[in-house]
């Protein structure tokens, strides 16, 4: 039996070591050597010639502050999580009450945008972990998926982001994440599907195990309206 155990550990800490490593939001190395405000201008050009490659006329009064408006919105809002400086300080306190058990923050609300067509990623992400003597204030969570979130994503590197962060904030591997999605790419263009979502998940640590993924899905079904 000893032995066993000792072989599932090893076990689980291979399946760890064998954690992807390629998660990281694709950046150039020169990603921030201009300001914002460069980038600011620089995009509110190119949006002008955009819409007026479409034909817009840009001396109407409801289309005249439109690239300046978009620009803003790219650097400053929707793709403020490529910044690092606006990651999120994840404060971390002892577990002094010892609670062992999972803390399961669910209905994250998500916004974030498909990298393929710029078009918006809506949904819930539901976010667990089980300490190891420490914790983490429950905003900070809501704050990691925003942070991620606002970059040009796919889901599923969402999803391990989310779940690597809080493995180094917390310093425990036992952290999971589901993610259930709508994509306007797939809503609202191609296919045209508005019926259909995306779900993804990242289960580390402990929660690799079929007892704790499930209770982690079970509670995910708890009627928590107000």
């Amino acid at each position: 039996m000893k032995i066993e155990k000792i072989m599932s550990e090893d076990s689980l800490q291979q399946e760890e070591d064998h954690f992807s490593k390629n998660a990281e939001t694709p950046l150039r190395e020169n990603a921030f050597e201009i300001s914002n405000v460069e980038k600011i201008s620089i995009i509110q050009k190119h949006v002008d010639a955009i819409l007026n490659t479409l034909g817009m006329d840009l001396s109407d009064d409801s289309l005249k502050g439109t690239p300046l408006r978009v620009a803003k919105m790219f650097v400053n809002e929707i793709f403020g999580g490529l910044d690092p400086k606006n990651k999120p300080k994840a404060s971390t306190f002892d577990n002094s009450y010892k609670y062992g058990e999972m803390l399961v923050e669910k209905n994250i609300t998500l916004y974030s945008t498909c990298e393929h067509h710029l078009l918006p990623i809506v949904g819930k992400a539901h976010v667990a972990y089980i300490s190891n003597g420490t914790v983490v204030g429950l905003s900070k969570m809501n704050r990691i998926v925003d942070y991620y979130s606002k970059r040009p994503q796919v889901q599923e590197r969402l999803t391990l982001q989310i779940v690597q962060e809080l493995q180094q904030v917390l310093n425990t591997p036992n952290v999971a994440c589901v993610i259930d999605a709508k994509h306007l790419c797939v809503n609202s263009r191609g296919i045209r599907d508005i019926a259909s979502s995306t779900v993804t998940s990242e289960f580390g640590g402990i929660f690799k195990k079929e007892n704790k993924k499930r209770e982690f899905l079970d509670y995910l079904k708890l009627d928590t309206e107000f």
